[in-house]
């Protein structure tokens, strides 16, 4: 099993959450970025990748699915 390194998946997780409160958006849209936050950390640091560049990714994806959702 892979040694997952939970320093930098609490630096991105955190960084994620402080940039998802700098902005006025709907309830879904920032939702969707926590929750892509926190699973493309995960998703990074379980497959050995980029945890920074992976939570990255799945913000992008999760704020996109949840800003299409609030304007539905």
């Amino acid at each position: 099993m892979k040694n997952i390194n939970v320093k930098k998946m609490l630096v991105a997780v955190s960084v994620a959450g402080l940039m998802s409160g700098c902005a006025q958006i709907g309830p879904k849209t920032e939702k969707g970025a926590l929750i892509g936050a926190g699973t493309g950390a995960v998703v990074g640091a379980v497959s050995g990748g980029n945890v920074l560049k992976s939570a990255a990714i799945g913000t992008a994806i999760g704020a996109g699915v949840g800003y299409y959702e609030d304007t539905k």
